[in-house]
C-alpha cells in the first residue's frame, strides 16, 4: 500500500470525540473534496473522496454531528483516472448543511477560504480540520530530496487558510500555485513527522521515519564510498570507526569515565566528520589534535580494560560489520 493510501487509511480510524472537532473536520472535508451545486433550484452538497472508508467517516459524521442523511456513489475510475472515487452527496437537506458548517456566509454566498468557526477554533479544532483537508486531497511522497506532504486546494484563500492552521500548530507549510492547480506543501522531513503524528497518523508516521533514516544512512554510506581522494575516505571511516567505539566505551564505562576523556569523546559523537584538529578547535578550552587524539585513545583504553575486567565485548564491538566491509 502506497504511503499516502497508508496515512488516509489510519486517519479514516481515528477517534474524535469532540462535537467542534468533529464540526471542523466536516467542514474542511467537504470544502476541499467539494463544491455546492444548484439542481432544479436546490443547494446540493458532493464530496469526491478516493478512499471507501473517508467516505464512510464523512457521511457518519455528517448523520451523528449534523443528523443529516446523505448518500455515497462509486464513480468507476478511467484512462485518466484510475481507481474508484467515492462522493459522498447530500440532496434533500444540502443548504441546510451547508449554512451549519459555515459553507454559506450570513448572506447565503459560498465561503472562499474556511469557516470563521473553523478558523477560529481551538487546538484540536485546527488538527482535524487538517485531517480533513488530507483526507479530501493529501498526498505523501516517500523520504527523500523531493519529500512532501501536500494537500490540493480548492482556491487560493482556502490555501492561505491552511497554511495558517499549520501556523498554529508550529508547523510550517506554504502555499504554491502549480500549473493553475493552489497546493499546500510541508517539505521539512521533522514537520513532516510532526504533522503525520499531529493529525493520528503514528503507525506511517514511524515507517515514513525509518524509511527516511535508512536513506540518509545510505546516502551517507555512498558518500563514503564516491569520495575521489583515498586519504580523505580512510580519514572519513576511521572517524566514524572512533565515533562507534566511543560510544561503545561510553556504554561500557557509565558515569565512570574522568571529565577530561568525557569531553574529548562527546566531541567525537558530536562531530562524527571532524577531523582532529577541528575537534580540538572546539574543546573549551582548546587542545591540539594530539591531546585529543591522546584523551580519545585512553578513553578507549580505559574502556577496553574493563570491559576485559567485566567478560564482556570492548570497543572493537561498537564498530558495524556495513563499516568493516567498506574497508
Amino acid at each position: 500500500m502506497a504511503l499516502t493510501a497508508k496515512v488516509k487509511d489510519e486517519l479514516a480510524r481515528v477517534q474524535v470525540d469532540k462535537v467542534s472537532a468533529r464540526k471542523a473536520e466536516i467542514a474542511t472535508t467537504l470544502r476541499f473534496a467539494g463544491g455546492l451545486h444548484i439542481v432544479a433550484g436546490r443547494i446540493v452538497i458532493e464530496a469526491e473522496l478516493d478512499t471507501a472508508a473517508s467516505a464512510r467517516r464523512l457521511r457518519q459524521h455528517i448523520a451523528e454531528v449534523h443528523n443529516l442523511g446523505s448518500e455515497i456513489i462509486v464513480v468507476s475510475g478511467g484512462a485518466l483516472r484510475k481507481g474508484n472515487r467515492y462522493v459522498v452527496r447530500v440532496v434533500k437537506e444540502g443548504e441546510k448543511l451547508a449554512r451549519q458548517t459555515g459553507l454559506l456566509d450570513h448572506r447565503g454566498r459560498p465561503v472562499r477560504g474556511l469557516p470563521p468557526q473553523v478558523v477560529g477554533g481551538s487546538v484540536e479544532d485546527t488538527v482535524a480540520a487538517w485531517r480533513g483537508a488530507f483526507l479530501a486531497h493529501g498526498s505523501l511522497t516517500e523520504p527523500g530530496r523531493s519529500a512532501a506532504l501536500e494537500v490540493t486546494a480548492p482556491g487560493p484563500e482556502a490555501a492561505l487558510a491552511l497554511v495558517g492552521a499549520a501556523r498554529r500548530l508550529g508547523i510550517t507549510a506554504k502555499s504554491r500555485e502549480v500549473r493553475g492547480v493552489d497546493r499546500v506543501v510541508i517539505r521539512d522531513g521533522d514537520a513532516i513527522a510532526q504533522m503525520l503524528a499531529r493529525l493520528g497518523a503514528h503507525d506511517t508516521m514511524l515507517e515514513w521515519e525509518e524509511k527516511r533514516t535508512r536513506r540518509e544512512v545510505r546516502g551517507t554510506a555512498n558518500r563514503l564510498a564516491n569520495f575521489d581522494d583515498a586519504n580523505l575516505r580512510r580519514s572519513a571511516q576511521a572517524a566514524v570507526a572512533a565515533s562507534a567505539r566511543v560510544a561503545r566505551a561510553f556504554d561500557i564505562l557509565g558515569d565512570d569515565v574522568p571529565d577530561h576523556l568525557e569531553q574529548a569523546g562527546r566531541l567525537r559523537l558530536e562531530h562524527r566528520d571532524a577531523s582532529l584538529e577541528e575537534l580540538g578547535k572546539l574543546a573549551d578550552p582548546p587542545l591540539t589534535k594530539d591531546a585529543v587524539a591522546g584523551r580519545i585513545r585512553r578513553l578507549l583504553a580505559t574502556a577496553d580494560k574493563r570491559a576485559e575486567e567485566l567478560g564482556i565485548p570492548d570497543t572493537e564491538a561498537g564498530i558495524s560489520q556495513e563499516l568493516i566491509d567498506l574497508d
